[in-house]
């Protein structure tokens, strides 16, 4: 067990917390039984686990670490002071781990049908988890980050993903290579955009389909929405003239999903 902060392997875990490192490195941090429980349970590739037993008493954890040692991964027992050391939970629960990162390639994407995300430079990781969290729950077919977009590996990301981040596939590409892809394939662009004249909710999504969208400052840039086959808008009723990133998405992406599944009905009729 190890018991001092000053361990060269915790050194290590510290690091691994820094956003700017996070760029550099192939590994990431993550923590808490549902997040490590899904990262197992999806076959995440994760190097350690790191448990603390004074402080891991949930039985459900126990099975993690016994599930951890099944597939032969490192378990790393360290004490309370120096798990409390590195945590990011005010009442950590006792079970962290590393793991790798993974991101898949373009060619690797399913487009005979459903969804796909496009999302260009996002700066904040809590949306950018939040979104993957979301595309999970409509059965994307992968997600595109565009640009200087956050890592999806950060750990506020890892957190708003709830761990659907091991669910699904991620490309890093940009805007030009992602345009060649979709015309290639012939693939349905759809973007945003508060000057929009096409209301979100009147439109009949081609399908499959790539939905882009912009930073949480600056939203789409001309050259970007001249890009779209369609540009469609959320309507703003009162005061408000955005939503957050993340809603504007959710918002959408459930509008589609909603409407290829009535067409899929109407189909099978």
């Amino acid at each position: 067990m190890i018991t001092s902060k000053a361990n060269p392997r915790i050194k290590e875990i510290r690091i691994l917390k820094d956003p700017k490192f996070i760029k550099k490195s192939d590994s990431f941090y993550m923590e808490g039984l549902r997040i490590i429980g899904e990262a197992l349970q999806k076959n995440s590739e994760i190097e350690t686990v790191i448990s603390c037993p004074e402080i891991l008493k949930n039985g459900f954890g126990s099975q993690l670490v016994n599930l951890a040692k099944d597939k032969g991964i490192e378990i790393l027992e360290v004490s309370k002071a120096v798990f409390e050391s590195f945590s990011h939970k005010e009442n950590p629960q006792g079970l962290a781990a590393i793991g790798k990162q993974h991101f898949s390639q373009l060619e690797e994407l399913e487009i005979s049908h459903g969804l796909i995300i496009a999302l260009n430079e996002v700066a904040d990781p809590g949306n950018l988890g939040t979104i993957i969290r979301t595309a999970d729950a409509v059965s994307c077919e992968g997600i595109l980050l565009l640009g200087d977009t956050t890592n999806p590996y950060e750990l506020n990301a890892i957190r708003g993903s709830m761990g659907a981040i091991f669910s699904q596939k991620i490309v890093k590409t940009d805007f030009q290579s992602m345009l060649t892809w979709k015309n290639e394939h012939g693939l349905y662009l759809t973007g945003t955009s508060d000057k929009a004249a096409a209301d979100y909710a009147y439109i009949d999504y081609p399908d499959p389909i790539i939905l882009l969208m912009g930073s949480e400052r600056q939203g789409l840039n001309n050259d970007e929405m001249k890009a779209c086959d369609l540009i469609v808008r959320i309507p703003m009723m009162q005061s408000s003239d955005s939503l957050n990133l993340a809603v504007a998405t959710g918002v959408i992406l459930y509008e589609i999903f909603n409407n290829h599944r009535k067409n899929i009905s109407r189909n099978n009729l």
